[in-house]
């Protein structure tokens, strides 16, 4: 009994990061039918927010580098969030409508992200931050004059290339510097350390429940009851509910539908962000830490049902306990007590594995889709496919 309560626990927790992990791509995939294949990567900068974070606050000493999880929760939002309105206002806005194109841009952002985590250094941050203060400063500036349309490509074709030579020199003279100059990460993963209250375990009758996996379970709460007071309550999630329903009825009721769609990617990469600050805790952090989640993600959020969030916590839960119970060997360790289950106690073996497991969680979710296409709960409404 206590292997089972166990089994269930570490699905839940499980079930929990995945979650977590697929609340951001519920809202970029399910509301803005973005395929952001760069979703595991802006988890993977809200991990190494959290990795700054507790760098910065192990200066201070052991009793305010225990709060550092309260500062690095908001500032992994922050960081992936603003990362996320960078990707749509400077991508993904010029690809609406076009999944394809979409899947092929954010894979290509994905491997750019990987390589900037691997590289940047204090040169490259640099020339970053003047080659954005004049490109779009400059843009800022020339989008005021009356014919801007007419010169709007001319002025892109100048600025763009102005602006970078102008960082790239920067960047050269202040490249005989050896301290900017210096990887901030290289290749090598990293490890956050949790605080001390987040160590250890609450001890229950023959199993344990670690404060990581216990924390990780009610940061998904709160940051679901979040998600569904804004998109429900709030006056923006109204406009979000409504572009997403019909973007020319809403555009023609003034709603700002650009605002929306950066608003709603933000957000959702602001998600992927706390998500990234999670996982932290269960492993090293390293440039591909967001790949090990982006498939279990993607699948989370077809399983459920596109854009419905308790579809998303059904299927969160069902393949986190679901892949916990037959990888662990759990399931066959309970048909083990009876005889007449021999054949099944065999088969659960064979998939006790955490490879074997996922094969078996994959050709589940198929024969589910056969039956299902659209998910637990298929989207409504006029665009809804019949």
């Amino acid at each position: 009994m206590s292997a089972l309560l166990e089994g269930l626990f570490n699905g839940i927790s499980i079930g929990s990061v995945l979650l977590l992990a697929a609340l951001g791509l519920a809202i970029v995939f399910g509301l803005m039918g973005v395929i952001n294949l760069a979703h595991g990567e802006l988890m993977m900068l809200g991990a190494y927010s959290t990795f700054v974070v507790q760098n910065i606050f192990k200066g201070f000493g052991s009793p305010l580098f225990d709060t550092y999880v309260l500062f690095a929760l908001p500032i992994a939002f922050l960081v992936s969030g603003l990362a996320g309105l960078l990707l749509e206002r400077g991508v993904i806005r010029f690809l609406y409508g076009r999944p394809l194109e979409t899947l092929l841009a954010t894979w290509g952002v994905s491997l750019i992200l990987q390589q900037f985590v691997r590289s940047v250094n204090g040169l490259l941050v640099i020339s970053l931050i003047v080659f954005c203060l004049l490109f779009f400063g400059a843009m800022t500036v020339l989008s005021r004059r009356l014919d801007w349309e007419r010169i709007r490509n001319l002025a892109i074709g100048i600025t763009l290339p102005l602006s970078l030579a102008i960082a790239g020199l920067l960047g050269y003279l202040l490249s005989f510097n050896p301290v900017l100059a210096r990887p901030w990460f290289s290749a090598r993963n990293v490890d956050v350390t949790a605080p001390v209250w987040l160590r250890g375990g609450l001890p229950l009758p023959g199993f344990q429940m670690p404060y990581t996996r216990l924390f990780i379970i009610i940061l998904t709460a709160i940051c679901l009851l979040g998600t569904y007071w804004f998109l429900n309550k709030s006056s923006w999630g109204l406009r979000i509910r409504a572009v997403t329903q019909n973007r020319q009825m809403s555009a023609c009721l003034g709603i700002p539908t650009n605002q929306v769609d950066a608003l709603t990617f933000a957000l959702g990469s602001g998600l992927a962000g706390v998500a990234g600050c999670a996982i932290s805790f269960l492993g090293s952090v390293g440039p591909n830490v967001g790949q090990n989640y982006i498939v279990d993600t993607f699948m989370v959020v077809v399983v459920g049902g596109v854009g419905n969030l308790l579809g998303t916590i059904i299927a969160a839960m069902a393949i986190g306990v679901a892949n916990y119970l037959i990888g662990s060997g759990t399931f066959a360790l309970i048909f083990g007590f009876v005889e007449a289950l021999k054949p099944l106690t065999d088969f659960f073996t064979f998939f006790s594995t955490t490879s074997m497991a996922k094969v078996m969680i994959f050709a589940l979710i198929i024969a589910f889709l056969q039956f299902k296409p659209a998910g637990i709960f298929p989207p409504k409404g006029r665009t809804a496919e019949l």
